[in-house]
């Protein structure tokens, strides 16, 4: 059944139908919120975030794109959300005169291979999100353009920057 058909069954209340959007897409929007988030438990509890404010807000999808796209703009917003208000809470909680857990550790080279995924997490927010979008995930940059709400000379700017800053984490 085409996926046009399937988000027109789940927008009419069929819990079967979304079920389906849910089984196709889980692992990909797990995958992004891991890659933006880097950390797999919060992660999971992303992509299930994602998936409940999809099913509120499925009526607001209008199919001038493909569902994965709503649902990647989706989660993509929840991610940056969640870390904004863990940033706040944080500020707010942990006032301290012991700033040794804040200064940049000294560079660290694995005995054995490069860690990408730690090295992805490591990116500032803006870059770290056109770089999975775009290098991971295979957007274009007018498409990560809108999702992001920037100009598209904007994500070229931070994917050039993510990949500088890669290469500079991963001794390149």
């Amino acid at each position: 059944m085409r996926e046009r058909e399937v988000v027109a069954r789940a927008k009419d209340g069929d819990v079967a139908a979304f079920e389906q959007l849910y089984r196709a897409n889980s692992n990909r929007v797990y995958g992004l919120c891991l890659r933006l988030s880097g950390n797999a438990t919060l992660a999971q509890e992303l992509a299930q975030d994602v998936f409940v404010r999809a099913w509120q807000r499925l009526s607001t999808f209008r199919g001038d794109s493909a569902f994965y796209s709503w649902l990647y703009t989706l989660a993509v917003n929840m991610c940056y959300s969640e870390r904004r208000s863990r940033m706040r809470r944080l500020a707010r909680v942990m006032p301290t005169d012991d700033l040794t857990p804040y200064e940049k550790p000294a560079r660290e080279r694995p005995e054995h291979g490069l860690d990408l995924e730690k090295a992805i997490a490591a990116l500032p927010d803006g870059a770290r999100a056109v770089f999975v979008m775009h290098d991971v995930h295979g957007f274009k940059h007018a498409e990560i353009a809108e999702v992001m709400g920037v100009a598209t000379g904007t994500c070229k700017a931070q994917l050039h920057r993510a990949r500088k800053l890669l290469r500079e984490s991963l001794g390149r």
